[in-house]
């Protein structure tokens, strides 16, 4: 799969993450786990346990998906989020999507996401991901795009799109 093949929306800009990312892929990170910031601890241990989730997540992607890209989403040349996605033969896995506050809820998630259901349809391939159950915006959001919950487990829902021939038009 070439990195050109999804398309996306105009002004948006998928590119591979760069070694200087580091800091916004750490604060983008730590801005989507507010879950762990209602621990009754010292700020500095959640702070540390965020970080270490964090290179837990990106260790754990890259041992199981060594192939996936990791690109980072620019609106007019600005970082304003980050998609970690997987192609192989038999699906494409998103393994993580996210986008920094002030680009939440403005359509640049739906675009991503609609640019990764064309290119899965290019490969009649079906789009899938697993959701945390208690996210329920980006479910609501799935649910929308035509994902379905595939699986449920008391973590996280296992999340399916396939293409149908309609979408291939």
């Amino acid at each position: 799969m070439q990195l050109n093949a999804i398309p996306v929306p105009d002004g948006l800009n998928l590119r591979p993450v760069q070694p200087d990312d580091s800091d916004f892929l750490e604060a983008l990170y730590s801005s989507t786990r507010n879950d762990l910031r209602q621990i009754d601890a010292d700020n500095d241990f959640i702070e540390g346990l965020i970080r270490m989730q964090h290179a837990l997540q990106m260790q754990g992607n890259a041992a199981h998906y060594p192939n996936a890209f990791q690109l980072v989403v620019e609106k007019l040349g600005e970082r304003i989020g980050r998609v970690i996605v997987n192609f192989d033969g038999n699906e494409v896995k998103i393994l993580s999507i996210a986008f920094i506050g002030a680009a939440r809820g403005k359509g640049y998630g739906s675009g991503i996401l609609r640019g990764l259901q064309q290119a899965a349809a290019g490969m009649r391939t079906p789009l899938v991901l697993d959701v945390m159950r208690s996210n329920l915006k980006a479910k609501q959001l799935y649910l929308r795009l035509g994902f379905i919950v595939e699986q449920t487990g008391p973590i996280e829902d296992h999340m399916v799109w396939r293409p149908d021939t309609d979408f291939l038009r």
